[in-house]
């Protein structure tokens, strides 16, 4: 009654449920044969199909599938929490019976109920043996596809209802208009919600069964095989070989016959048998027979078909087998191919293991290269295609790798293989047949061995380890740790692994050279490919105490009694190991020491514990000794960590200082921050429950220097100054910024402000330069300046090493640079500037025309283009005064012109511009020379190269100042003298021209020596000689014509001063001493120069002939006077050219007209030397310069100076 109860509320609870979902409810009646089913698969309190009874249908039964009763009427209640035509499903099931020769229903229709949801119609077949049935459909025919419908129609034909294989799927829409079958199929049909199904759809018949008969012919090499699916119908295959019939339900098996008869007892046996087409090829080391795989196309073509190959290959052979109509693509051997041709190579190893690979047809590989004994299946499709040559084989010898290894002593190789393809073996030569391994060898003598690998490249299947034992004393270690480099096995991944040993007690300790070594992850592998590792022998177990690369901090590591150091180097990469050194260490009772250096500046070092990621070993200690530099502050910071459950003890971090005391933390606490000196940290781990997560440690140390930099404001909005910071020093640690981000090169630009920061940088270490650009465009308002280092920023720490001028001026203008001193020296070697102040010059581009110094013999350089200038001093800043003067003059038609005033005290050398690399190409170059009274220049080219020419010729020329013809042209294809004397002010022309190959580059050097040209002074003699007779004439005349008049008419004369005589008196009362009889009123000069005209020789006639006789001296007859006479104020002498001005007139070319030459003041009648004493001979009172004096009252017009104009 409970149990009656109970169910009763629980249907009242579940139609509660179900009243606030969707519902439906209809009243149906199945048809006679068919049974129906409702169904849904949502839980039952989501949905459920209900049959509603009783008065005013208040009884209802609700579950999740329901069968009608054929025949029968019933109400159905839908309640669904979902869609109903989506939830639920109705399957109607007919028999169909079939005799012989009829099946009943004849007709197959379907019933319209239910059209609201999804239907699937089942028809089931039953017929006695050898019978078929076959439905006829009426209407459209089917499409066999493999995909579904679109049209809400899907049919479904299974050949026999207990299996599932061998169905096909149809569509509506296609030429098949008879099933035929047999007993136990099943043909249905799925139907969409709310489609409509036509009332009949097939027409049912029965017959009996008539099966296929087929001929075939089989060749000797073939053997051909028919398997009947298990699953399938039966049907008999039998075979006629005269007389006699033999048949066999499921297997027949025909090997070489012209023509077999075949007989099936099934109408379509392609749908129940598999053929398989077996043949054989022999292969021996060079060949394989028959050398194509060849089939049939047309064999047994609607039935499925696995050809088959087998492949006899001998040992260590190859067989190559090419796909000439279709390349091959692998698969894995679980997938299966689209188009359904399949192809499988299964190959046997030389240690009996099978392998196989899959292919699809549509890919990239056309041949296959294989090894050992070879089996190849196609399988092809119904009705597929098949090639009449399936591949070609071909048989080589494989190749093989042999070597010999000698192992030193001590030492073990072991080679191990690391993948399972390709097979290959190695193996030891010995007599009388080779030792081989396809997995592993060991060789430990210290002999010549010879090891061969049965494959050509062994080194993608197998690794070599070379390990090596160093057992140690109390005291040293023997043997040497690490070889140089190493020959063995050069192109395998290598590992070279030494097991080290000391006394239990103590400690073996591994020194690392500079630079150290970095710990990384024990997973990671270092960027060189030379990955290290330390691992040690506890006696709980191994402990891996770190993985190394080399570069970075770790300088020691202790470990504790046994271990084994390992460095992992892949193939063909050379071995450069780090030459550590093997000691034995103290006793210690920790698993490991690690002793840092931490580099100074910002630094972040990380550090694991053994093991990690792994556990810590129980109840063991690790310590890290880190050395931290000066003037620096550490942070520990736990970055990855897991605290064990300790069963006794608890985990530790010790903290200690040199003479300061231990400071414990956990690892939850706060550790050390801030801090600064050496410290020691030690970790303790504890007994640990092993069941859980254990000890593990991932730490960083940060290092951050302690010092303040310096701070610096550029503010450069009003000038036109860009400053350039660079570090040139190799200290690491020098740190500079700009606006907080640092840099290595800082560059200013004028017009903008920055904030610069320096850190631990010395002066030394930094380079200040600074620039302007002084540009101007129009000629006409461009004035004269000076280049003069502006003042520089105060708060810089570091000197200014240079200040460089970018002078841009208008395209047809010419820039003049004079020094400030007065002149410029370039230097060059025999002619170097002071080292401490330097000026470089160079064109925009970078083209260089030399580096200059103050105080030489260069007065003015011009240049046709832009220059820049560079000013180089111990410290710029302290220079106030220009270096140079600029202004704009007209336009020139060379590249440059250097003029120059040579000293006589010293030779000049002139460079052409860039020397020595060379002028640039189609440029020209000159010299203004200009030369002082009385010097000529001695000229020599002391150093010259010269081009092959592409274009033009360059061209060296000499030409006097005011001269058209040329005393030097000289060409670079011609040979021509290398030194010239030039007596006058001259100018020196060079030009390029395009060089294919070398360049034009020379050093001219220019020597002042004094003149002495005897013809000039023997042509200035005669024309003085000739004077002086003209002179003599006329004063002889007029010397008689007053003594003629004196003896007509004699007269008295007063002079104011002096002593009163007589005209006429003819007698002096006084002495030669004491009266003026020594002075003359004239002197007949005809008398006093006849006899020099009979010598040629000056000097000569002067000391033969007058040697030591007194000649009184010629004055200018004044009278007699009391006192002293009147001074005679002669004009100061000329000043001296000290300046040269532009070389050609603008409106002239460069061979300029010859200019007027100036008379010599020692060459004029107008003159007398003041060093000639009072005689007739005018001889030298000394060796001195000449000091002229005027001997006319006439004054003489200055000598004007050489100028532009005069040029």
């Amino acid at each position: 009654m409970r149990l009656l109860e109970a169910h009763e509320f629980l249907g009242l609870w579940l139609l509660t449920v179900l009243v606030s979902a969707e519902s439906l409810q209809t009243v149906v009646k199945s048809d006679k044969g068919v049974t129906v089913t409702v169904s849904t698969e949502l839980p039952s309190d989501q949905c459920a199909v209900c049959t509603v009874s009783g008065v005013n249908d208040t009884d209802t039964s609700c579950q999740s599938s329901f069968t009608l009763v054929p025949e029968e009427e019933v109400k159905l209640l839908f309640r669904c929490s979902e869609p109903v035509d989506k939830s639920y499903t109705v399957t109607f099931t007919q028999a169909i019976e079939c005799t012989k020769d009829s099946c009943t229903p004849s007709t197959v229709d379907t019933q319209s109920i239910f059209t609201e949801f999804p239907r699937t119609f089942l028809w089931e077949l039953k017929a006695p043996e050898k019978t078929v049935v076959s439905l006829d459909i009426l209407g459209e025919g089917l499409l066999e596809t493999s995909v579904p419908c679109t049209n809400g129609f899907q049919y479904l034909v299974t050949p026999l209802k207990t299996s599932s294989r061998g169905q096909t799927r149809y569509c509506r829409g296609g030429p098949v208009t008879r099933l035929d079958l047999s007993d136990q199929a099943t043909v249905s049909l799925q139907v969409k919600a709310a489609v409509k199904v036509e009332s009949i759809l097939f027409q049912a018949s029965a017959g009996p069964l008539k099966g296929r008969t087929m001929e075939v012919s089989v060749d000797p090499s073939t053997v051909l095989i028919l398997d009947r699916d298990p699953d399938g119908l039966e049907c008999e295959v039998c075979t006629t070989v005269g007389s006699t019939t033999d048949c066999s339900p499921s297997h027949k098996m025909l090997t070489n016959a012209d023509k077999h008869s075949l007989e099936f007892s099934c109408p379509k046996p392609q749908d129940m048998y598999i053929v398989k087409i077996k043949k054989g090829m022999e292969c021996t080391k060079t060949s394989c027979t028959p050398a194509a795989a060849e089939a049939d196309p047309e064999l047994f073509k609607d039935f499925r078909r696995s050809l088959w190959w087998d492949i006899s290959v001998p040992e260590r052979t190859v067989l190559t087998l090419d796909f000439p109509a279709v390349g091959l693509e692998e698969i894995p051997a679980i997938e299966k191919c689209k188009d359904g041709n399949q192809l499988s190579v299964s190959t046997t190893r030389s240690d009996g293991s099978v392998k196989v690979y899959s292919y699809c047809s549509g890919g990239k590989v056309s041949s296959l290269n294989l090894l050992g004994p070879t089996s190849i299946v196609m399988e092809v499709p119904k009705d597929g295609e098949l090639d009449q040559t399936m591949f070609n084989a071909k048989a080589a010898p494989r190749g093989s790798r042999s070597m010999s290894v000698t192992p030193d002593p001590n030492t073990i190789i072991i080679v191990s293989r690391t993948t399972n393809e390709p097979d290959c073996s190695v193996c030891i030569k010995k007599d009388p047949k080779p030792v081989c391994n396809p997995r592993f060898l060991r060789i430990n003598e210290p002999r010549n061995t010879s090891v061969e690998f049965t494959c050509p490249q062994p080194q993608d299947i197998f690794i070599v380890e070379i390990n090596r034992e160093i057992d140690c004393t109390e005291t040293s270690c023997s043997g040497d740790i690490v070889q140089a480099e190493s020959s063995l096995f050069p192109d395998f991944n290598r590992t070279f692994t030494w097991d080290l040993k000391v006394v239990s007690t103590r400690a073996f300790q591994l020194d690392f050279p500079e630079p150290g070594m970095r710990q990384i992850s024990n997973e990671e592998t270092c960027p060189d490919e030379h990955t290290y590792s330390l691992v040690t022998y506890l006696r709980t177990g191994r402990a891996i105490v770190g993985t190394f690369c080399k570069g970075g901090t770790v300088t020691t590591i202790l470990a504790k009694y046994k271990g084994r150091v390992s460095l992992q180097v892949p193939g063909n990469t050379k071995m450069d190991p780090v030459d550590f050194k093997l000691h034995v260490g103290p006793e210690t009772s920790m698993v490991a020491i690690v002793k840092v250096n931490l580099p100074r500046g910002v630094s972040d070092t990380d550090f694991i514990t053994t093991n990690y990621p792994g556990d810590f070993p129980d109840n063991q200690q690790m310590q890290w000794d880190i050395t931290v530099p000066g003037m620096h502050n550490y942070t520990v910071r736990f970055q990855d960590h897991t605290v064990p459950e300790c069963l006794s003890g608890a985990v530790e971090v010790e903290y200690q200082k040199t003479d300061k005391k231990v400071n414990r933390l956990t690892l939850t606490d706060p550790q050390p921050t801030h801090q600064q000196g050496n410290f020691q940290m030690l970790l303790k781990n504890c007994e640990t429950n092993r069941t859980l997560q254990g000890l593990t440690l991932n730490y960083r140390v940060s290092v951050m220097r302690s010092g303040h930099p310096v701070l610096c404001t550029v503010d450069l909005t009003k000038q036109k100054v860009s400053v350039q910071l660079e570090k040139v020093g190799s200290d690491p640690y020098c740190e500079m910024s700009i606006n907080s981000e640092v840099q290595e090169k800082i560059n200013v630009a004028a017009g903008t402000t920055a904030t610069l920061s320096f850190l631990d940088c010395p002066k030394e270490e930094l380079r200040l330069t600074a620039s302007e650009v002084i540009g101007c465009q129009n000629a006409s308002l461009c004035s004269s300046s000076s280049l003069v280092v502006p003042k520089m920023v105060s708060c810089l720490p570091m000197p200014l090493h240079s200040f460089t001028w970018h002078l841009d001026i208008p395209s047809h203008s010419t820039l003049d640079l004079a020094s400030s001193t007065g002149s410029l020296q370039q230097s060059l070697p025999g002619q170097e500037c002071d080292p401490s102040t330097s000026l470089h010059v160079f064109e925009k581009d970078g083209f260089a025309l030399g580096d200059f110094c103050h105080n030489g013999n260069i007065q003015k350089i011009q240049a046709h283009a832009n220059i820049s200038v560079t000013a180089k001093a111990n410290d710029l800043s302290r220079n106030s005064g220009a270096f140079l003067n600029i202004s704009l003059s007209q336009e020139i038609p060379e590249t440059f012109i250097y003029r120059v005033a040579p000293n006589p005290s010293a030779p000049l050398l002139l460079a052409t511009p860039n020397w020595p690399l060379g002028m640039r190409p189609f440029s020209t170059v000159s010299w203004i020379v200009s030369l002082p009274s009385q010097y000529q220049a001695q000229m020599q080219i002391t150093n010259i190269t010269q081009p092959k020419c592409q274009d033009r010729h360059t061209a060296i020329k000499v030409r006097m100042l005011g001269y058209e013809e040329e005393m030097m042209s000289r060409r670079e294809d011609e040979a021509s003298q290398d030194k010239l004397l030039v007596p006058y002010s001259f100018y020196l022309n060079m030009s390029n021209c395009i060089p294919e190959e070398e360049h034009f580059a020379v050093v001219t050097k220019i020597v002042l020596q004094k003149k002495n040209d005897l013809l000039a002074i023997l042509l200035g003699l005669a024309g003085v000689l000739v004077l002086l007779l003209i002179a003599l004439a006329v004063v002889c005349i007029i010397t008689k014509k007053k003594k003629k008049e004196r003896k007509d008419k004699e007269s008295s004369i007063y002079i104011g001063k002096g002593n009163i005589f007589r005209p006429g008196d003819q007698h002096f009362t006084k002495s030669r001493s004491d009266n003026d009889s020594h002075v003359y009123a004239s002197i007949d000069e005809t008398m006093v120069y006849t006899h020099l005209l009979t010598d040629s020789s000056y000097a000569d006639s002067l000391q033969d002939r007058y040697n030591g006789m007194q000649v009184d001296s010629y004055q200018t007859f004044t009278g007699p006077s009391d006192g002293q006479l009147p001074v005679i104020k002669e004009p100061d002498e000329d000043p001296e050219m000290d300046q040269y001005n532009t070389f050609l007139d603008p409106s002239e070319t460069f061979i300029p007209s010859r200019p007027r030459t100036p008379i010599d003041r020692q060459d004029s009648l107008g003159f007398q030397d003041r060093r000639m004493v009072d005689n007739e001979l005018y001889t030298f009172k000394s060796t001195g310069d000449m000091n002229t004096i005027r001997l006319s009252g006439v004054d003489m017009e200055p000598q004007p100076p050489i100028t532009e104009e005069t040029l």
